[in-house]
Order: structure tokens, then sequence, then C-alpha cells
């Protein structure tokens, strides 16, 4: 009995001590009072600040462009670069899995000031295009892991039923593949949106003098002195990540369900 006591008081105290500053964060962000000591009342004026700021307003449009364009690509590329490991022999994709597995083993620092030089080297400049290949190729690797789960759960059997019975390969993979493996993919495309907009320092040293983001835009406004703003945005990314995070297992869950009942 004690034992479960401490147990369950462990998992609370690694709760609180996780989502203790994001709770103080999200009320900083409804306090009237400039000043993080004292309560001033309750207004959601800096959330009206925060939608007529240009600056913010213009990086915001920069991270959901980059996010939605960089995760799509990395979510195709990542899907088929997912099937074709998985056609592989054993040794040949054991070694191209430990090859996408770096880039999420890498220092940020490392893969942001490589792929800055590389861009310099070729003559690709730093700036928005710099900025979108980075996060396509620091998120394809999160895809594979996403997807190849599902694809190990897969039968091959039924994709080769298919084209016994005449179905050209692209639609068999469509009709009997793709579903298979969709709650994967989705999994995937989530992560790397979430991935390219919780990214600082690889967009940092891409982005060059003529792109913000987000997180380079907080991270400017901070050095200068923290402002309620800032807090209004971080509880809005913080609640965004969130929603899309419970919609994706939501969703699984309901797919995986579905799945079973249908065997």
């Amino acid at each position: 009995m004690a034992k479960r006591f401490f147990m369950k008081l462990y998992v609370a105290l690694v709760v609180i001590f996780l989502y203790a500053p994001i709770a103080v964060l999200i009320v900083l962000s409804f306090n009237a009072s400039k000043s993080r000591a004292k309560w001033g009342g309750f207004t959601t004026d800096w959330y009206t600040r925060l939608f007529s700021n240009a600056g913010i307003m213009d990086a915001f449009k920069n991270t959901i462009i980059i996010a939605l364009i960089s995760a799509v690509v990395a979510t195709i590329l990542g899907t088929a670069a997912s099937i074709g490991m998985n056609r592989m022999k054993r040794l040949p994709k054991t070694v191209m899995l430990g090859i996408t597995n770096i880039p999420m083993l890498n220092a940020d620092i490392v893969t942001g000031i490589s792929l800055m030089l590389l861009f310099i080297a070729f003559k690709i400049g730093l700036g928005f295009k710099a900025v979108l290949i980075s996060h396509i190729t620091f998120n394809i690797p999160y895809v594979i892991l996403s997807v190849m789960p599902k694809l190990r759960q897969t039968s091959r059997a039924r994709y080769e039923a298919a084209l016994d019975l005449g179905a050209k390969p692209a639609y068999a993979f469509f009709k009997v593949v793709l579903p298979d493996i969709m709650p994967g993919v989705i999994s995937g495309f989530i992560l790397a949106f979430t991935m390219s907009i919780d990214d600082f320092i690889i967009t940092y040293f891409t982005r060059g003098t003529q792109v913000d983001t987000l997180s380079t835009k907080i991270y400017s406004e901070v050095r200068k002195g923290i402002k309620p703003e800032m807090y209004a945005l971080s509880t809005l990314l913080f609640v965004t990540v969130l929603v899309l995070l419970v919609i994706v297992n939501r969703r699984n869950a309901y797919l995986e369900e579905k799945q079973k009942k249908k065997i």
C-alpha cells in the first residue's frame, strides 16, 4: 500500500514539475498587470495587442506556411522512404534505419551550422527557401519513425492478392496498403508539423536576416525584455500543439479499434 502511494506521489510531483511553469505562463497571459509578482485582474488585452502586432503576425504567417509545407513534403518523402526500406533485406534495412536516426540523435546546433554552411557553399543563400529545405530535411526521420511500425504490422499478402486480382500497383497501394498505414502517416504529419513550429536553433542559423518565425521572434523579443504579449503567444502555441496531439491520439485509437473489429 505504501509503495503504491509513493509511486503515485512521484508521478504527481513529476507532472507538477513539468506543467507548473506552463500553468504560470497561462495565468500571466491573462494578468492585467505587467508585473509577474502582482495580480492586476483578469484581462484579454494582451491577446488583442498580440494580434495587432504586425511583426508577430508576420512571424506567425511564416511559421505556419513553413510548418505546413515542410510537414506535407516530409510526410510524402518519409512514407515513400519507409516503404522502400521495408522492402529491403535485413542488413541494408538496419543500415538505412541507423542513417535516418542520426539527424534525431545529432545535436541541433551541429545540424543548423552544417546546413548553413551547405547553403552558403552551394550559393542557395539564407532565407525562406533555406529554412523550408532545412525543416523538410529534419522532419523526414520523424515521419519514418512513425510509419515504419505500421508497415511492419501490415501483411504483404493482401497487397499481392490485390495484384493477383488484376489491380495495378498504384491502385493496390492506395486501396490496400495506404489505409493500413494511415494512422502512422497522420502521426508522422502531426509530429513533423509540431517539430517545425517548435524548432529554433536550425531556423536561427538558416534564416539569415530576411525571415522571422515565432521561435526566432520570441528570442529577439526576450532579449529586449519579456512583454506580456509573449505570454499570450506562448499560451496559444501550447494550446494548439496540445489540441493537435489529442486529436491525433484519439483518431489513432479510433482507427485501431475499428481495424480490430474488422479483423
